[in-house]
């Protein structure tokens, strides 16, 4: 794939600001000249995580990651250096010039590829709801009537449809010149395995369906979901099912997403994130005012989503539906809520009732009331397993505190399970038994870490508290060229390149430094990421030297006992290889080993007078 110039990547950089890019992934808030919010690398409850708008850096002290808006994206998205300046230049329109041209179609990468091919297919499927066919004609009654939606929602939510053939779809993407791999791995087609590839050997996995498309939180399409209608085929291998998903791929994990969330991110603030079962179901809170709302792909809620929802708001409602599979789902959410720090609370729906029915039937006033009645997570536990504790038999108390125990215990507070062990206590009318039966059940635990507060590293909300101190005179003096720019050039003119180290990260990034300064180049502290040759190490080296200052008052002092350190070892590494010429002269050769003792002497006279900077200089 063809370079970007290295103008244009810094043009780029200039041109992006970082807390955009930061911020669809973190809620941010100032902190003086800086932003922070909570790091999306680690698990963290206090923020560790800051973004300096006027350095374009990222730096969290909790877990050491840092870098420029190129790396967060190429950390976040799990791009390449290229495909993340890439992805950056498009989503802020920012033209980029490359050594040799372009890439050209067949030379984007498989992700880019599915990213395209996914928007492709969305607007087709939108188009075939919009036109004039039979299957649009269907698929808008469909909507309008029987799902009782306006058609301005389809339109904002690009709804689309899949036709009884799904013919069409491989044709128009054909058109595209996409690559026989972005077929086979984008999930919209089944491919028949031991025949030459080509679109006849293409079978579209959506026939017959109501086509969702799914968004991963930069507004890309990643996937769909497929509702039955009354025209699914009845050769659909997934006939019976109401929702078919695309298979995960490339660009589509679903653990990772949650529908709706690019949308509902700019919605919280005050006002917490609402989860619900369904894509349907959100589309309606949305219509009828719930901005905030998400839903999963499936049921099956993970930490990974969870993490993604309290880096941008540490609450959550849980309105799932009333029957026995939205109950099954909140027992499966409580847990890592608690281990997440999520502040869950419930919203209990009657039995058979959705939220899609509940705000098309009664609307915003009834989820009012129901947000009235809401229960935290721990009561709502505790009477979904015992509504009536006094009539609960002995038994049926052992297994409702046995399933509760196993719920708290992913809590990683010990203050917090003293509090919910409490409210146990209280709502099953419990003494104080319980606290010595749940020591019991932890010490009798397999496969659970019970972590301790004090086990917890606690970023103060004060500030940035850590420091570093460099190691190594390269560290030293590559320090002083980020926060002493003036000493560039002078240092440049001293040391010479084999002084170095340049087998590490540090010498090799001091030397391209005093090159920079020596050739009139240096690109300044803001862009000084440059130097860093994409390497993950020298980023990570470049990013901790520009958040912490050095602490020296005197930076003449540093630079020229920096000068002293390198000129030393050089002249010990030179003394040695000399050691080992004189050593292997055989006295009987004849050779004159006076040359190598005047070399040695020269050396030994250098090593009293190494370089030093001036004051003038």
């Amino acid at each position: 794939m063809p370079m970007i110039k290295p103008a244009s990547i810094r043009d780029l950089k200039q041109r992006v600001n970082i807390v955009d890019v930061v911020s669809g992934v973190v809620t941010l808030r100032k902190a003086g000249a800086s932003f922070k919010g909570l790091c999306p690398f680690h698990q963290e409850k206090s923020p560790s995580f800051h973004v300096t708008p006027d350095r374009g850096m990222y730096k969290c002290f909790g877990c050491g990651k840092g870098g420029d808006a190129i790396s967060f994206v190429m950390e976040t998205e799990h791009f390449a250096f290229t495909e993340a300046a890439e992805t950056l230049a498009r989503r802020f329109n920012i033209p980029l010039e490359y050594e040799d041209g372009g890439p050209t179609r067949e030379e984007r990468s498989l992700r880019q590829e599915l990213y395209d091919l996914h928007e492709l297919a969305a607007e087709h499927f939108h188009t075939a709801l919009k036109g004039p066919a039979a299957v649009g004609t269907f698929m808008r009654t469909y909507w309008t009537e029987k799902r009782r939606f306006p058609l301005e929602v389809a339109e904002e939510f690009k709804i689309g449809a899949a036709d009884e053939t799904g013919g069409g779809l491989a044709a128009m993407l054909a058109r595209h010149k996409f690559s026989e791999e972005a077929f086979r791995q984008c999930g919209l087609f089944f491919v028949r395995e031991g025949v030459p590839f080509s679109l006849g050997a293409l079978k579209p996995r959506f026939r017959g369906r109501l086509m969702i498309p799914i968004r991963d939180i930069q507004g890309r399409v990643v996937a769909f979901t497929a509702r039955q209608t009354e025209i699914t085929p009845a050769d659909d291998p997934a006939r019976e099912a109401k929702y078919v998903n695309s298979p995960e791929t490339p660009i589509f994990t679903k653990g990772d997403l949650l529908f709706n969330l690019d949308r509902a991110r700019k919605h919280v603030g005050s006002t917490p994130f609402v989860m619900v079962e369904g894509q349907l179901d959100a589309i309606r809170c949305w219509h009828s005012g719930l901005k905030s709302v998400v839903a999963p792909q499936g049921t099956a809620f993970t930490e990974r989503q969870l993490n993604l929802l309290h880096r941008l708001n540490p609450r959550l409602e849980c309105f799932l539906d009333g029957d026995s599979a939205g109950r099954k789902a909140a027992f499966r959410l409580l847990p890592l809520s608690l281990k997440t720090g999520l502040d869950v609370k419930f919203l209990l729906l009657s039995p058979g009732e959705d939220p899609d029915a509940l705000f098309r039937d009664r609307g915003m006033a009834a989820y009012e009331d129901l947000r009235q009645h809401a229960l935290d997570g721990i009561t709502f536990a505790c009477r979904a397993l015992l509504p009536d504790p006094s009539k609960a038999s002995a038994f049926e108390r052992q297994e409702a505190m046995k399933q509760l125990f196993e719920i708290i215990a992913h809590s990683p507070s010990e203050t917090a399970l003293e509090a919910y062990l409490g409210q146990i206590q209280r709502e099953l009318r419990l003494g104080r038994g319980l606290f010595t039966d749940f020591e019991t059940f932890r010490r009798g635990a397999r496969g659970v870490t019970f972590a301790t507060d004090q086990d917890r590293r606690v970023t103060p909300d004060s500030g940035v508290t850590e420091t570093y101190s460099p190691t190594g005179p390269e560290e030293h003096l590559l320090l002083l060229c980020l926060h002493h720019e003036e000493l560039g050039a002078p240092l440049a003119s001293l040391i010479q390149h084999d002084w170095t180290a340049d087998e590490s990260v540090a010498g090799r990034l001091l030397n391209r430094a005093l090159a920079a300064f020596q050739d009139r180049d240096w690109p300044g502290r803001d862009e000084v990421m440059t130097l860093a040759h994409d390497d993950p190490a020298e980023q990570a080296l470049l990013t901790k030297l520009l958040f912490v200052p050095p602490r020296e008052d005197d930076p003449m002092k540093v630079a020229n006992e920096g000068l002293r350190v390198l000129h030393q070892r050089f002249i010990r590494r030179q003394l040695d290889q000399i050691g080992l010429e004189i050593a292997s002269i055989r006295p009987d050769s004849g050779a004159d080993s006076s040359l190598v003792l005047r070399r040695k002497a020269d050396l030994i006279r250098q090593s009293k007078h190494p370089p030093q900077l001036s004051a003038h200089q």
